[in-house]
């Protein structure tokens, strides 16, 4: 079963979904700056286009490129910046 979700007025969109390596959502990130909250640890995955990630553990911020990865801790936040519309991928562990 697919789930749509629409984050930031309509600047994010995502389908989620479940598959035999669990859970992941996958979507298109719109130019802007967005703070997300995590629950379970995440692993995201740059599909097309960058990402310029703060963690919140972290002062300095680091850029994405498609290919790339990072991790988000649980029941942490990050920041984005997105200079251009992105692709992403988003596992959930």
């Amino acid at each position: 079963m697919l789930n749509v979700n629409e984050y930031f007025d309509g600047q994010v969109k995502s389908i989620g979904f479940v598959d035999g390596q669990g859970k992941a959502t996958v979507g298109v990130m719109a130019a802007g700056e967005y703070t997300f909250n995590t629950g379970a640890p995440e692993v995201m995955v740059v599909v097309r286009g960058a990402l310029t990630v703060q963690l919140a553990d972290q002062e300095g911020w680091t850029t994405y490129s498609s290919g790339d990865r990072f991790d988000v801790p649980g029941n942490s936040s990050f920041r984005l910046q997105v200079k251009e519309s992105t692709a992403y991928l988003c596992e959930y562990e």
